[in-house]
């Protein structure tokens, strides 16, 4: 098995795949289904993208800068040292969840809450699974996988808490998820699997890590 490691160096974090695999997301660079080696976080804060910046113009020189090209890339005002980790194995499944979590933009399904002038909090999820050889999955396995690690996400927030006027919190308006995963042939990769297990799991406990880690020091005497 491939085992995934992570290096913090503000303003980056660094997520090392071990090996090229494919990675599915809608980062704001290399969105869609490509191959990459790492999945990096760039901390922003509201000063560093003023009105009418090229943001993706800014990143490209930002990775550019630091030969980074190749990474798919976050961007989040989350403090990227408040970073949670969480490996969970289900038979030879093995996911592994690396979550940043800010809920200053937080919103309720179906629903927005005016926020101008606000920090851009944002939960960032890169999602990395290895079930041994010959255990790739293939496009429709990778977009199932997307949706239970989007499920896991929501979970994981409902249960932090954060009550809006629109009802519920159940994420931000500029969530993003990647999912990193061996090309192959398995077709399923549902809840009632052992990749499906694994991955639900890793990113539910990531995400709660994150939320109640962000909750505890925003709203003090914050319990869970």
């Amino acid at each position: 098995m491939t085992r995934p490691g992570f290096c913090v160096n503000p303003p980056w974090l660094d997520f090392d795949l071990g090996e090229p695999m494919q990675v599915l997301s809608w980062a704001v660079h290399r969105p869609g289904l490509v191959m990459a080696r790492r999945i990096i976080w760039r901390e922003v804060r509201n000063a560093d993208l003023p009105q009418h910046l090229d943001v993706a113009g800014w990143l490209q020189g930002e990775l550019a800068a630091r030969d980074a090209m190749d990474a798919v890339t976050f961007l989040t005002s989350r403090a990227i040292r408040h970073h949670h980790v969480a490996r969970v194995q289900s038979g030879l499944a093995c996911a592994t969840a690396l979550a940043t979590v800010g809920l200053s933009n937080a919103e309720r399904i179906g629903s927005r809450v005016c926020r101008a002038g606000q920090e851009w909090g944002t939960i960032n999820i890169a999602l990395h699974l290895d079930g041994g050889p010959d255990t790739g999955l293939n496009d429709a396995a990778l977009i199932e996988t997307l949706s239970i690690a989007a499920a896991a996400r929501t979970a994981a927030v409902i249960e932090a808490g954060l009550d809006l006027p629109t009802g519920r919190a159940t994420g931000t308006g500029t969530d993003c998820i990647a999912v990193a995963a061996r090309r192959g042939l398995i077709p399923y990769a549902g809840m009632h699997t052992d990749m499906g297990e694994a991955a639900g799991r890793a990113v539910h406990d990531a995400v709660r890590a994150g939320a109640r880690e962000w909750m505890q020091q925003m709203h003090p005497g914050y319990t869970c």
